[in-house]
C-alpha cells in the first residue's frame, strides 16, 4: 500500500488535493486538512479562483501597475482577484496584459467567436448556391448559351423547393 502524500506546508497527511494545468505543465499542491483552511481553500467565500489563476504559473507572469483602474467601472486588479469577475465589458481591454497570456494558454484564442446554428448554416449554404446560380444564369443569357441556361433555371428551381421544404424559423 502507498505512503499518503504530505501536506506541502506541514507533514501532516495531505486530504486536499488541487491539480492545475498550466502552459501544458501540471502544478500539483496536496494540502493537509489545516492548511487547506488557512489557506482558504476550504471556504467557497475566501476561496477564489481567479487568484489562482492570477498566480498560476511559477513564472512572471505579466500584471498591471499598481493603481490602474476601469475607466468604466473603477475595478482594479485586486477586486478581480477577490470576486472573480469583472465590472464590466471594459474591464477586458483595461486588464488585458493580464487575462489574455492565461486565456490563450486555457483556450484555442483569446476573442470568443461564438456558435452558429446547424440550420442557419445551412439555409447561409442555400442562399449562397442560390444566388451563383442566378449570377451563372445571367451570364449564361448574355452569352447565348441557352442549353446552360436552362440547366441553371432548374437547379434554381430545386433550391428553392428546397428552401420551401425547410422549416424557417430556428426553434
Amino acid at each position: 500500500m502507498p505512503s499518503p502524500l504530505k501536506c506541502d506546508f506541514c507533514t501532516k497527511p495531505a486530504t486536499v488535493h488541487l491539480t492545475q494545468i498550466v502552459n501544458n505543465k501540471v502544478h500539483k499542491v496536496d494540502l493537509c486538512e489545516e492548511c487547506a483552511q488557512a489557506k482558504g481553500v476550504t471556504d467557497p467565500s475566501g476561496f477564489s479562483l481567479a487568484d489562482l489563476l492570477l498566480k498560476a504559473s511559477l513564472n512572471n507572469e505579466p500584471s498591471v501597475p499598481a493603481g490602474v483602474r476601469c475607466e468604466q467601472c473603477g475595478f482594479t486588479q485586486a477586486d478581480f482577484k477577490k470576486h472573480g469577475r469583472f465590472g464590466c465589458p471594459q474591464c477586458y481591454r483595461t486588464f488585458s496584459s493580464v487575462i489574455e497570456p492565461m486565456l490563450s494558454s486555457m483556450h484555442k484564442g483569446t476573442s470568443h467567436t461564438g456558435k452558429v446554428p446547424q440550420r442557419a448554416l445551412a439555409r447561409k449554404s442555400l442562399y449562397e448556391k442560390l444566388t451563383q446560380l442566378e449570377v451563372d444564369l445571367d451570364d449564361a443569357i448574355k452569352s447565348e448559351r441557352y442549353e446552360d441556361a436552362a440547366r441553371y433555371r432548374d437547379e434554381i428551381l430545386q433550391v428553392k423547393q428546397s428552401f420551401d421544404s425547410k422549416p424557417t424559423v430556428d426553434s
